[in-house]
């Protein structure tokens, strides 16, 4: 079984959002997953209503530092960074992984109106979806090709 950490600043939706994901599309015990961050806050309840919206409830949902896990001697097989441009700092997590970047928009970091700041926030959740299918898809064929971002 592959252990999956998804990292990004403060663990408030990208990593949270990803993680959901993986666990939803992954068949039983692929993967066991986890996501952490460098700064970890409350998730963003704006990304707990569009994650209800496809069925998936992190209102109960916790966010956990990277460190900690760190500290407690976790291993990962993949460790990936969902943090996009314009993130000051973007962690990492030291030892022997498999390190995959995939930049994605903050959420927190969207403007406008409620309705618009949704609209966003989904985009950035399908996108974040189709590209954890990609990974699975990615994993079980063997990784013979480098994982790339899908686009739109």
């Amino acid at each position: 079984m592959d252990k999956v950490l998804f990292i990004c600043v403060h663990n408030s939706g990208r990593s949270q959002m990803a993680e959901a994901f993986l666990k939803k599309h992954a068949d039983e015990g692929e993967f066991e997953v986890e996501s952490a961050g460098f700064e970890p806050t409350q998730i963003n309840p704006l990304v707990v209503d569009v994650m209800q919206e496809v069925g998936t409830n992190l209102s109960d949902k916790k966010t956990q530092s990277v460190f900690d896990l760190f500290k407690a001697g976790k291993i990962y097989s993949f460790v990936m960074t969902v943090c996009g441009e314009g993130d000051d700092q973007c962690p990492v997590f030291p030892g022997m992984v498999h390190r995959l970047h995939l930049p994605f928009p903050n959420p927190a970091k969207v403007q406008g109106t409620k309705e618009e700041k949704l609209d966003k926030i989904r985009a950035i959740r399908d996108e974040i979806e189709k590209n954890i299918l990609h990974f699975i898809e990615w994993r079980r064929s063997g990784m013979t090709t480098p994982l790339t971002l899908v686009g739109n």
